[in-house]
């Protein structure tokens, strides 16, 4: 059965999606941006600041769902620039420096808002 997971430490969902849902074993969560939970959003910040902003989003949808960093198997990465991912990939070592999950990452042609990331993941909450 289908759990919508919902936080207020997270930016809410503006559209016709959940930030994250489960079936009890999974959590899905919607791709975060850099985009405060009070709505500011650091599209013209450096791209470290941003993945920091997206990951801590991540990690309070996550929580919300009963799961940590530690639980995610597998992460999405979008950047707006893949000439980014150095960057990005130092702030993102950061939050898995233990048995880092499985991970892709793409240059997307565009992303939400004019951000330079959206990061997304996969966790299991057993």
């Amino acid at each position: 059965m289908k759990e919508i997971i919902s936080t207020n430490a997270a930016p809410e969902a503006v559209g016709a999606y959940s930030q994250a849902t489960s079936d009890g074993s999974l959590v899905f969560t919607a791709g975060q941006i850099p985009l405060t939970p009070d709505g500011e959003l650091l599209d013209d910040a450096p791209i470290e600041a941003q993945t920091e902003q997206a990951l801590d989003n991540l990690m309070a949808v996550l929580s919300q769902a009963g799961a940590g960093m530690e639980d995610v198997l597998k992460v999405t990465v979008f950047l707006a620039d893949i000439d980014d991912f150095d960057a990005m990939n130092e702030t993102y070592a950061g939050y898995f420096e233990r048995e880092p999950p499985a991970r892709s990452a793409v240059q997307a042609g565009a992303l939400p808002k004019g951000v330079g990331v959206e990061i997304e993941a996969v966790a299991s909450v057993e």
